[in-house]
């Protein structure tokens, strides 16, 4: 019988500092690629996946991401008025059936690690996953339902991967390769933010993890690590040392870094090019900007 994971956990709680001024009023998971925010991305790869109940792990200033998800009777009353149908499909998308969606409250900024456990009440004695908002995923099967699939097969945890360079594995978790077997890599540990002299491989981790409940109970007595904050990572590296399987799936697609301003343009660039009714007018815009720097459009 097919394991399944039926429920994924959102850790929304950051203050999004890098993009200061913006999200002063604004959570960052609601800032837009485009025209659809970046937690939208997230869940409609989750639904994609299967995932059937959303956990939010919030603080305070978060209220606007939790309206995101409520019906608007009035938006929607004015555009069946209007007859605007196409919008109003849209809309009806990012609403979220009742009982599906749970909020929970991270009062302290105490890491990845602890977010991830403040949902244990809700997930239970089940495998869960979780998702980072900052990591767009562009994929032909979405990457969520490709870990899902291998955990259907091999069990156990399961964290996504990808081959970064070596001055880059700094800024990541790196796995600690045990045996290669392709698209997937049994991981004998995990190291966070090493230096780049010490990092076990350049195979890092990116924001998408297939859980078993063991992880949160090891979270529960786990000790700060890096930046002096609860760590995902070293609870997964630990139940690598206890001998539970975990591996590392490296996915199919193309990922984004939202964290950053830089991956946040990129991504806004790529995924537009990639809608054919903006690209021809936003690639003449670009090649004329590029041909005339400094002027203005129209001048």
């Amino acid at each position: 019988m097919k394991k399944n994971v039926t429920k994924a956990v959102f850790p929304v709680a950051g203050l999004g500092t890098r993009f200061l001024p913006a999200t002063k009023s604004v959570p960052k998971e609601i800032m837009t690629l485009v025209d659809r925010p970046l937690i939208q991305y997230a869940i409609d790869e989750a639904r994609e996946a299967g995932i059937e109940e959303f956990i939010f792990v919030t603080s305070r200033g978060k209220g606007a991401l939790e309206d995101y998800f409520d019906i608007s009777p009035q938006l929607e009353h004015f555009l069946r008025k209007k007859g605007k149908h196409d919008l109003l499909e849209i809309l009806e998308s990012t609403n979220m059936e009742s009982g599906k969606v749970a909020y929970i409250r991270q009062n302290m900024p105490l890491g990845l690690g602890h977010a991830v456990w403040c949902a244990r009440h809700l997930i239970r004695d089940e495998a869960f996953a979780v998702i980072l908002t900052d990591d767009v995923i562009t994929a032909e099967k979405p990457c969520l339902l490709q870990m899902i699939e291998a955990f259907q097969e091999v069990g156990g945890n399961i964290v996504a991967a990808m081959e970064v360079a070596d001055e880059e594995v700094s800024s990541y978790g790196v796995l600690d390769i045990k045996d290669d077997i392709g698209k997937m890599v049994s991981i004998g540990g995990m190291v966070e933010k090493p230096m780049p002299n010490q990092a076990p491989s350049n195979l890092a981790v990116i924001g998408r993890y297939i859980l078993t409940p063991s992880v949160l109970d090891r979270l529960e007595s786990l000790a700060p690590g890096a930046s002096s904050e609860i760590q995902l990572t070293d609870a997964i590296s630990d139940a690598c040392k206890s001998g539970e399987k975990v591996f590392g799936l490296r996915f199919q697609g193309r990922r984004y870094d939202c964290g950053s301003k830089q991956g946040y343009l990129r991504a806004t660039l790529s995924i537009a090019l990639s809608r054919a009714e903006l690209r021809d007018d936003l690639e003449d815009f670009i090649m004329n900007s590029l041909k005339k720097p400094g002027r203005s459009e129209g001048g």
